[in-house]
């Protein structure tokens, strides 16, 4: 039998990167789509736990997914613990925009989804794939234009390696990021520390009232062996990522202060 697959997302049950994922693990796995109903892009490991969680079921060209009414960590817990799926995997994308960086990886619902999966005890990969256009981001990931080839060989055969020789000991979520164009192969990156300068707008409502946009333009490249500068340079990013966020290099520091 096929290994059994979980693959959810955050921009949607309906969004193109996530059907182009199904497309690419189908012939290799059962893969069952658990996804949020919705857009749920930025909001990390948000779970719901003070309303009901609704779900749904969905058919896209006559293949059968779970839309489920709330974040996609929610999609992951009712994936593993609602539905007889009992995979060996959960994979979540493909995204729409990258998630490079600390900042990313602390609010991508993407990656917040990978997370909330190992946390759980089952290990994943998150796929993301890099916009040339920012606003490429906000527009309706059902109609997204863009190729998903090169990405879709990326996710068969990173996934196809590690159902053939298992997850790497010693992390717990592989993020992996895909230029638009791909220039090189796989390098095992570190987070960069930014992938936005940013910015807050201030603009007036029609009654003279301020409201704001955070806002602000991307970082133009990072040191060598971050993934910001992976992807500036054509390659494909794999960094390797922990739920341990413990910074055991200022223990001793903090038991000298208190």
């Amino acid at each position: 039998m096929k290994p059994a697959i979980l693959l959810t997302n955050d921009d949607g049950v309906y969004s193109a990167g996530l059907w182009a994922a199904y497309q690419a693990l189908e012939p290799i796995a059962e893969v069952t789509i658990v996804a949020p109903a919705a857009q749920q892009s930025a909001v990390g490991r948000s779970i719901s736990i003070f309303e009901p969680i609704r779900v749904h079921e969905v058919k896209l060209e006559g293949v059968k997914a779970i839309a489920v009414g709330g974040k996609p960590t929610d999609a992951v817990i009712i994936g593993l613990y609602a539905l007889p799926i009992h995979p060996v995997l959960v994979v979540s994308g493909i995204n729409i925009g990258e998630n490079l960086s600390f900042e990313s990886v602390m609010t991508s619902g993407t990656v917040g989804a990978a997370l909330e999966a190992s946390n759980q005890g089952t290990k994943a990969i998150a796929f993301s794939l890099q916009v040339e256009d920012q606003g490429d981001k906000f527009d309706d990931p059902r109609q997204s234009q863009r190729s998903f080839a090169d990405a879709q060989r990326v996710v068969r055969d990173m996934v196809e390696r590690l159902l053939a020789r298992g997850f790497p000991k010693g992390l717990d979520v592989i993020n992996v990021n895909i230029p638009s164009r791909v220039k090189g192969g796989y390098e095992i990156t570190r987070l960069a520390h930014k992938l936005f300068h940013t910015g807050v707008e201030q603009r007036l409502d029609p009654r003279g009232r301020p409201y704001y946009w955070i806002n602000g333009p991307l970082v133009e490249d990072a040191e060598e062996g971050t993934d910001v500068h992976a992807i500036r340079k054509g390659n494909i990013s794999v960094t390797p990522v922990t739920l341990d966020c413990t910074a055991f290099g200022a223990c001793e520091t903090l038991r000298g202060l208190f």
